[in-house]
């Protein structure tokens, strides 16, 4: 990466302080003004370069400006962009086709942020259990876990247990049934003639990386056929490469009834996100019952094709697990150094710091000054999910630093 000049009237100080009386106080992000990026690095406005331990929490599994996701977005720019889904274009049956392909089911249903694809999912399986089910009307519920991370909007806040995304944005919407993560026993017993479809993450992302034990999501396929509702598996973060194949759910060999797709689905340039689901119960939707002007729009369909091109070959889900190896050797080598537990699957980790070294912020922070870019969650856990090209010396570096900090 060419190194930009230095340009002393735009410092980071002088940016984050322009930020603060306009802009909505949402985030606490660490203090850092990013301004160019290549791969898994990134620069500052003085000219700094970090290492990308984050990757926009798996929206850049590919790296930073991936040439071949650049190229398809810069020839689809010189085309054809918008035309909302009232008229047909000439990119969309390509994408729906390839990734249905990828992910071993049937039909798509674009859309741009997970949000919107978890809103989507919500509302398919309450029609399909109204229309294929028989649930009488406005009864259906569905299942969920504790710890969850779906996103932000009033429905989905509805059935999460953080307080902190959740409290003062009622009142909250009825229709879900909240069981411990990784726990069989009480998700089965949550099930009944009114269950639309339990909706779960593969690996908890946002509680810090959680996996459950091996079986668990077997154990759900299982539980939902029985119950003939649906098994809904959010893999808008652990999919894509991140766990080191091409979903967390084939860790098991699971075949979800319909699969949430987003982040690294737009490369890293546009928000794509993709409702994926079997043919029947995706069939219950008509026109004029759910949309989104951009949703599969032909630049996010262009990328989105060239991300699912990129997957097809298996190298990055391969890359994945053997870094993963790497990546977890490292984290075993610094337990009881300052890591007091960890969790990791391919190239995704929790790492959970002891506390008398400070939070995880104060860490992310120390690893900021090292050259090193992670984000924190839930006290002194950090995440670790780098882009998918990483390679094994960038890795190295990066635990090295952590080992630092920690010491």
């Amino acid at each position: 990466m060419t190194t930009a000049p230095t340009d002393t009237r735009r410092s980071s100080a002088s940016l984050i302080e322009a930020e603060a009386p306009v802009l909505a106080h949402n985030y606490h992000p660490l203090p850092v003004v990013i301004s160019r990026a290549e791969g898994v690095w990134v620069e500052d406005v003085e000219g700094r370069r970090y290492l990308d331990m984050l990757a926009g929490y798996s929206a850049l599994n590919f790296g930073h400006r991936h040439p071949a996701l650049i190229e398809a977005a810069h020839r689809q720019l010189d085309a054809l962009t918008l035309t909302s889904r009232a008229f047909h274009h000439d990119r969309l049956g390509q994408f729906a086709g390839a990734l249905a392909e990828l992910t071993g089911l049937d039909m798509v249903l674009p859309m741009n942020t997970g949000a919107e694809a978890v809103e989507s999912g919500i509302k398919l399986a309450r029609k399909w259990a109204y229309e294929v089910k028989g649930v009488p009307a406005d009864q259906a519920t569905i299942v969920v876990a504790g710890g969850n991370f779906h996103g932000r909007t009033t429905t989905i806040i509805s059935f999460s247990d953080d307080e902190e995304a959740r409290a003062n944005f009622g009142p909250y919407t009825p229709g879900f049934r909240t069981v411990p993560y990784n726990d069989l026993a009480a998700l089965e017993a949550a099930i009944d003639d009114t269950t639309a479809a339990v909706l779960i993450e593969p690996i908890q992302g946002e509680a810090g990386v959680i996996i459950p034990d091996d079986g668990y999501l077997a154990g759900v396929r299982a539980a939902t056929s029985r119950a003939n509702c649906l098994f809904i598996a959010d893999e808008i973060q652990s999919g894509l490469g991140r766990t080191g194949t091409t979903l967390a759910v084939e860790h098991e060999r699971v075949v979800p009834d319909v699969i949430l797709l987003g982040k690294a689905l737009g490369g890293g340039i546009v928000p794509v996100s993709a409702v994926v689901a079997r043919r029947e119960v995706m069939s219950v939707l008509g026109p004029g019952q759910h949309g989104s002007t951009f949703g599969g729009n032909p630049l996010a369909a262009a990328v989105g094709t060239a991300v699912v091109d990129l997957l097809t070959t298996g190298e990055f889900q391969s890359h994945a697990a053997d870094l993963g190896k790497v990546l977890h050797s490292g984290l075993t080598d610094l337990l009881g150094k300052g890591v007091t537990a960890f969790r990791s699957r391919g190239l995704w980790a929790g790492v959970d710091i002891d506390p008398a070294l400070g939070t995880g912020r104060t860490i992310s922070e120390r690893l900021m000054s090292e050259g090193v870019l992670v984000k924190d969650t839930h006290g002194s856990t950090i995440r670790l999910a780098p882009p998918l090209t990483i390679t094994e010396r960038e890795l190295t570096m990066a635990l090295a630093a952590l080992g630092r900090v920690l010491t």
